[in-house]
C-alpha cells in the first residue's frame, strides 16, 4: 500500500506512552538509497509501469457502495455487492497513479500514489455525499454557508453553463462537502495523496489546512463554472489544533482530476478563524503548505520473517506531531509513499489496522534520498488470532483460485487462498479482546461470492467453518431427483420453516405450496449445532411423489454447506433411499441440492 501524508490531531501522550514500551523491541537504521529524489523541476507523469490495485468503497455511513463505476488507468470496473473493486495487471503513471470512483450522488472518490511495478496497491475510499448546501441566483449571487463554517460567496453574472460558456441566470444549485483535514477517515476522503505541482513547475508534498468540494447544477441539472473573469469567494475554517501553527498566508491548491494532483492556485488568507480566498472555478479545493520530498519504504514481517498483509504504518514529524501519513501493507508486507526530506520523522507500526496499540517505533532523519527502511519485525504471538478455513464452490469442491475476505469494524482485508481452497490469517486483536468479524469467500474463477457470516474471533485459534464461494446475489433453488426423475422447487420467496419444537428445521418448499397443490416438497432435519460445515440428520421427506408416511430405513445425512444469518442464505445436499408404506414398500432414490433464503 502506499502512505499519504497529511496534517492530523493527533493523540500524543498515548502514542508516546506506547512507544516507550516497545522502542526497544527492535532498532535498526534505515538505508538511504543512491536512487536520486523525485524532487523534479518537471516532474516526470508519462513514464508507466504495470500495476494491480484493489479496494473497497463505502458511503459516509460505513455502508458498502455496489455497482460503483471505477477508473484504473484507462481500464473501468465496477464495486460488486460488497463494494469490492480490483483492476489487475493495469498500465499506469509511475508517478502519479489514479483510481477514481463514481457513484450519482456522491463526489468523485479519487486516489493517487506512486506505482511500483508488479507491486499491488490496496485502497479504502469513503465517498462524500453531494448534498445541496443551497441556492443562489446566477444573476444577482449570493452566499451559501454551511453549519461547519465554509461558504461560498458568488458576485452577480459569475456563473455560465459549463458545457456551453453561455451566461447563466437561473438558480444555481451548490452541492459542498468541508473535509477536515485533522479528520479520523481524512485518509479515505480526501482526494489525491497531497502532492502538488507549485506554480514553478516542482511536484511538492502538502500539509493541508483545509479542504472543500463543491460542485455548481443549474434548475434542469446542467453543471455551471464560474465565468471567466469572474472569481467566487472559498472560505473554510481552521480546525482547532492547527490554528496555532496556521501560517497568515497560504498557498490555495486546486485538484487536477486528470493527473490525480493538486495544483498550485493563488493563496489565502487568515481572518480569524479562517481561511478565505478567491477561486476562479470549482472542483476540489484545498489551503496546503508544501515542502520536498522523498519516497519511503519498508516491508513488515513477523518474526519468523513471514510477510503481514493490511498492517498500519505511521510516519509523523518530531517537530509537528499533528503531521503524519498512514499506509496500509500490501500482501507482501510492503508499504511505500513521500515523505517530506531532511526531517526527523517517527515511524510507528500497529498491531492492526484499527487498533492504536503500537508494535513498533522508531526515529529516525531523512536526507535528499530516498530510504529503503527494509524489514520490520513485529512479534504477532500477543494478542494473536488465528484464522483458519476452508472455501468451496457451488459444486463443493475446493476454490483453487480465489480469496477471502474479512471485516473487522470498517476496516477491510482480502487474502488469496492456497491452492487446495485452504486459509490461514493472523489478526493481532487489539489489547486481545475478542472481536466479531465477518467473513465471506470469492471463487475467481467462476466470479461467485459467498455470503457475509459473522464470527466471534478470539486469541488463539479459530476454526471457521468451511465456507462457499457461491452465488450470493438472487441464487436460490432446491433441486430433487427421485428415481432418476428430476424436479425443481425453487420460487422467488421460497423459505425456510421452523416447526414448534425447534429441534428440526422444517419445510423446504417452492413457494411454500399447499399440501394439497401437485407440486410440493417437505424435509426436515436436525439442526444440533448447525453451521456451514456442519452434519445434519434427514428425518423426514415427503412431496407429491414421495407419500407422507415413508420411511428412512438407512441414516441419511445432510451436509450444510452455508448458514447465514436471517435474510441470508441456508444451504446443503443429501442423498440416499426412502421406503414407502406397505403394501408396496416401493424404493425411492432421492439426491437433492438446496440453497434458500432463511426467514427466521
Amino acid at each position: 500500500m502506499k502512505i499519504k501524508f497529511y496534517s492530523k490531531n493527533i493523540q500524543i501522550i498515548a502514542l508516546f506512552f506506547f512507544a516507550i514500551l516497545i522502542f526497544s523491541a527492535c532498532q535498526k537504521s534505515p538505508s538511504f538509497s543512491e536512487e536520486p529524489t523525485i524532487i523534479l523541476p518537471t516532474p516526470d507523469l508519462t513514464t508507466k509501469v504495470t500495476s494491480s490495485v484493489s479496494g473497497f468503497v463505502t458511503d459516509e455511513n460505513e455502508a458498502v457502495v455496489s455497482n460503483a463505476s471505477v477508473l484504473v488507468g484507462t481500464t473501468t470496473t465496477t464495486t460488486d455487492k460488497y463494494g469490492y473493486f480490483e483492476a489487475n495487471n493495469v498500465q499506469m503513471v509511475k508517478n502519479a497513479a489514479v483510481v477514481t470512483v463514481t457513484k450519482t450522488g456522491y463526489f468523485k472518490g479519487i486516489k493517487t500514489y506512486i506505482a511500483t511495478a508488479n507491486k499491488g496497491a490496496f485502497f479504502s475510499i469513503k465517498l462524500m455525499p453531494k448534498t445541496n448546501a443551497g441556492t443562489v441566483n446566477g444573476a444577482v449571487g449570493g452566499v451559501v454557508a454551511l453549519l461547519n463554517g465554509l461558504s461560498i460567496g458568488f458576485p452577480a453574472n459569475a456563473v455560465v453553463n459549463a458545457a456551453t460558456n453561455a451566461a447563466y441566470t437561473g438558480t444555481v444549485n451548490v452541492a459542498a462537502f468541508y473535509i477536515n483535514p485533522t479528520a479520523a477517515d481524512i485518509d479515505r476522503i480526501m482526494p489525491g495523496d497531497l502532492r502538488g505541482i507549485n506554480t514553478t513547475g516542482n511536484l511538492q508534498l502538502l500539509t493541508s489546512y483545509g479542504m472543500a468540494a463543491v460542485e455548481l447544477t443549474g434548475a434542469g441539472g446542467e453543471l455551471l463554472q464560474v465565468a471567466t473573469g469572474k472569481k467566487a469567494t472559498l472560505t473554510s475554517p481552521i480546525p482547532t489544533s492547527l490554528a496555532a501553527s496556521a501560517p497568515n498566508t497560504i498557498p490555495l491548491w486546486s485538484f487536477d482530476e486528470a493527473k490525480g494532483l493538486w495544483k498550485e492556485e493563488g493563496t489565502a488568507t487568515k481572518t480569524g478563524n479562517n481561511y478565505v480566498g478567491e477561486v476562479s472555478h470549482f472542483s476540489f479545493w484545498n489551503y496546503d503548505i508544501p515542502s520536498n520530498f522523498v519516497l519511503f519504504n519498508c516491508t513488515v514481517v513477523n518474526t519468523t520473517g513471514q510477510p503481514l498483509q493490511n498492517i498500519r504504518v505511521k510516519i509523523s514529524s518530531v517537530s509537528n506531531p499533528s503531521s503524519a501519513a498512514y499506509g496500509y501493507t500490501d500482501s507482501s508486507g510492503y508499504v511505500s509513499g513521500a515523505v517530506p526530506n531532511n526531517t526527523q520523522l517517527t515511524i510507528e507500526v500497529f498491531s492492526s489496522a484499527n487498533c492504536n496499540t503500537v508494535s513498533f517505533s522508531q526515529t529516525f532523519t531523512t536526507t535528499n534520498t530516498n530510504i529503503n527502511f527494509g524489514n520490520i519485525a513485529i512479534n504477532t504471538a500477543v494478542n494473536a488470532a488465528i484464522i483458519t478455513g476452508n472455501v468451496t464452490n457451488c459444486a463443493g469442491a475446493a476454490v483453487t483460485n480465489g480469496y477471502v475476505i474479512l471485516r473487522n469494524g470498517t476496516v477491510n482485508s482480502r487474502y488469496a487462498l492456497s491452492a487446495t481452497g485452504s486459509f490461514s490469517i493472523t489478526q493481532i486483536l487489539c489489547g486481545g479482546a475478542s472481536a466479531n468479524y465477518t467473513i465471506y469467500g470469492e471463487d475467481a474463477a467462476t466470479a461467485q461470492q459467498g455470503n457475509p457470516v459473522v464470527y466471534p474471533i478470539a486469541v488463539g485459534n479459530n476454526v471457521i467453518p468451511t465456507i462457499q464461494a457461491c452465488g450470493t446475489s438472487t441464487q436460490r433453488y432446491i433441486y430433487t431427483t427421485i428415481n432418476g426423475v428430476a424436479n425443481n422447487y425453487a420460487a422467488p420467496t421460497d423459505a425456510v420453516l421452523l416447526d414448534s419444537s425447534s429441534a428440526t428445521i422444517l419445510g423446504f418448499r417452492g413457494n411454500r405450496i399447499p399440501f394439497n397443490q401437485a407440486s410440493f416438497l417437505n424435509i426436515s432435519h436436525t439442526k444440533t449445532g448447525i453451521a456451514a460445515g456442519s452434519t445434519q440428520n434427514l428425518t423426514s421427506i415427503y412431496s407429491n411423489v414421495i407419500p407422507f408416511n415413508a420411511t428412512i430405513q438407512s441414516p441419511i445425512s445432510v451436509n450444510i454447506t452455508e448458514y447465514g444469518i436471517i435474510g441470508q442464505y441456508f444451504a446443503g445436499n443429501f442423498a440416499g433411499v426412502v421406503t414407502g408404506p406397505s403394501p408396496s414398500f416401493t424404493i425411492y432414490n432421492v439426491t437433492c441440492n438446496f440453497r434458500i433464503k432463511r426467514d427466521f
